[in-house]
């Protein structure tokens, strides 16, 4: 029997540095062997926007998405260079809806040291493509590991997500693996 293709679409959203989306796509396509195709960007929601918070709500850009045609992709995530948050969490770095179809990477956390300056270029792409799999792997239904030498581990802060590899421990790859099959 063959296995279905799956293609994840990365959808830059807003103002988005062009490269972003090409290297989550190619991490994507290198670490998890799954095609991706860098989709038309979209505007983000202004619905979504808090003005309270000067943040994106990220459930309400999930619901926007919902409304689009994405039916020809497995998983699609947005790439945004906005501030997000839940409301569990003042911001995040990204976001996924569990087992779902939608996930977020926010560069705009990324894309800042703890003082304060820039990171060079290929820490930030490396900071996203750790999120966007990260991300991924909980629209696989992936949870976080305890494991600190794993993607799926909790990242709370810069330190946290510079720290952990960009893959996954043995149990959250068999994991992974076993749900690509399911599906």
């Amino acid at each position: 029997m063959k296995s279905k293709q799956r293609i994840i679409g990365v959808l830059p959203v807003g103002d988005v540095p062009e490269l972003a989306p090409k290297v989550i796509a190619a991490h994507i396509t290198g670490f998890l062997k799954l095609a991706a195709e860098i989709l038309a960007s979209a505007e983000p929601p202004a619905a979504a926007f808090d003005e309270s918070q000067g943040r994106y709500n990220a459930a309400k850009i999930f619901s926007h998405f919902q409304s689009g045609s994405y039916d020809n992709y497995d998983k699609v995530i947005g790439v945004l260079n906005a501030d997000l948050f839940i409301p569990t969490f003042a911001y995040v770095f990204g976001e996924a809806e569990q087992g779902g179809k939608h996930a977020l990477v926010s560069l705009f956390r990324l894309q800042k040291e703890q003082e304060g300056r820039n990171p060079p270029s290929a820490v930030l792409y490396e900071r996203a493509a750790k999120v966007a799999l990260h991300e991924l792997g909980h629209l696989y239904n992936l949870t976080h590991c305890e494991e600190k030498n794993c993607l799926m581990h909790y990242s709370g802060g810069i330190a946290d997500l510079d720290s952990i590899p960009i893959y996954f421990c043995r149990y959250c790859n068999t994991y992974f693996q076993d749900a690509l099959a399911q599906t």
